[in-house]
């Protein structure tokens, strides 16, 4: 059988350029205005780079961005569950000029990470995007906050990509595009994949996750953020470590694949879940894993709403379809790894701990339930935790 299609039914999109059609680019960069982006900004632009976000061209028009917020699909029809968006001050927009081209840099050290020509700019109702992407205008929200710090004008248009912004030099062979994950797939006799999305090292509970999916899949991609997290989330060396630890032990050889995609975290909830298998499928997958709360953040979202979702889309939106696994634990009087829809038993035969908890007990350097955790994740996630200690 063959890996599902691209999102938008074509081919792979990537907008990154390559040769001497990069390097003629990067010459002419040189000579264009420069706008810095955002961190959540320059993860979208890797993604438009590596083909991630095909079939997109660039950055959403008024039309797509009402659409997608509205709706959640673009101005031609195709489906898209959150805005695309590139924005800038009103200062700065006012010194673009419709129709000219200006060069995107990189946050953190303005090297250009792309060439953009500007067919559109636009205001937009934020707390209208927020209301509908993160169902709330609560500032407390990460998503929210972000939306309401960026610039007052949207300017959109497409982009020519000219570098993956230092992920493939930082994070080595981990940092794989969506052919290279499609190619390898083919190479493993893999057609039918299931997308594990994490932030945070893969405990117990996660195990049994992709171990289930295996179960029904030829292999599990186990799928790593590599951008920007929320302040105390474990950063994504320490994470990616534990988890290649964790495969190695645990999992039969050739059912996983770890890699990592640049993006940061929304915190959008049932809208981010979709996001995520949107761009799994680019990535070749036909199925995702979606647990409790997917992509959410404190209590904004019920804990199986990202599961709901899937099921209001319209038929064809997605080839990925969701592999919805209730919330796991270990359970005493089982005896092992179950779920709310296997075991029979209360609360108070379950061990399940929250991230915070978790947190506190390494922090404090105190034991934590073998049930909970391998012991080899363990070690990599204390040794983190006392490197903090020491600064």
């Amino acid at each position: 059988m063959a890996l599902v299609n691209p999102h938008g039914g074509g081919d792979l999109l990537p907008l990154l350029l390559e040769g001497d059609a990069l390097a003629l680019d990067r010459r002419r960069a040189a000579t264009l205005p420069a706008l810095r982006v955002s961190s959540r900004e320059k993860g979208d632009l890797i993604m438009l780079g590596i083909g991630g976000f095909t079939p997109l061209q660039g950055f959403m028009s008024q039309a797509d961005w009402q659409g997608v917020c509205d709706d959640m699909q673009m101005a031609n029809g195709l489906f898209w569950p959150i805005p695309i968006t590139l924005s800038a001050t009103t200062a700065e927009a006012d010194a673009i000029e419709t129709g000219g081209e200006i060069a995107l840099a990189d946050p953190d050290n303005g090297t250009i990470l792309a060439t953009m020509r500007v067919t559109e700019k636009y205001a937009i109702d934020k707390l209208h995007e927020c209301s509908k992407v993160f169902r709330t205008v609560d500032r407390e929200h990460p998503g929210v906050k972000l939306v309401m710090r960026q610039g007052e004008v949207n300017l959109a248009g497409p982009v020519k990509v000219l570098s993956t912004g230092g992920f493939p030099e930082k994070y080595g062979k981990l940092f794989m595009t969506p052919r290279e994950t499609r190619v390898l797939f083919t190479k493993l006799g893999w057609s039918k994949i299931a997308a594990f999305q994490t932030r945070n090292p893969m405990h117990r509970s996660h195990e049994y996750l992709a171990k289930v999916a295996i179960e029904v899949c030829d292999g599990v991609l186990v799928h790593s953020l590599l951008g920007a997290l929320k302040p105390g989330d474990i950063p994504a060396e320490v994470r990616t470590h534990a988890i290649a630890v964790l495969a190695d032990k645990y999992f039969v050889k050739k059912t996983v694949v770890q890699a990592g995609y640049p993006l940061d975290m929304r915190y959008a909830g049932p809208r981010e879940a979709l996001l995520h298998a949107l761009f799994r499928q680019n990535y070749g997958c036909s199925h995702q894993i979606v647990g409790r709360d997917h992509a959410g953040v404190g209590s904004y979202y019920g804990p199986f709403d990202a599961h709901h979702i899937f099921d209001e889309l319209p038929p064809g939106a997605l080839q990925t379809q969701p592999l919805k696994i209730d919330v796991a634990f270990w359970c005493y009087k089982c005896g092992g790894m179950a779920s709310g829809r296997t075991c029979p038993h209360t609360d108070a035969d379950r061990l399940q701990v929250a991230g915070t908890q978790l947190r506190k007990w390494l922090s404090e350097d105190a034991d934590v339930p073998p049930e909970f955790s391998r012991p080899e994740v363990l070690v990599i996630l204390r040794e983190y935790y006392a490197s903090l200690e020491s600064k």
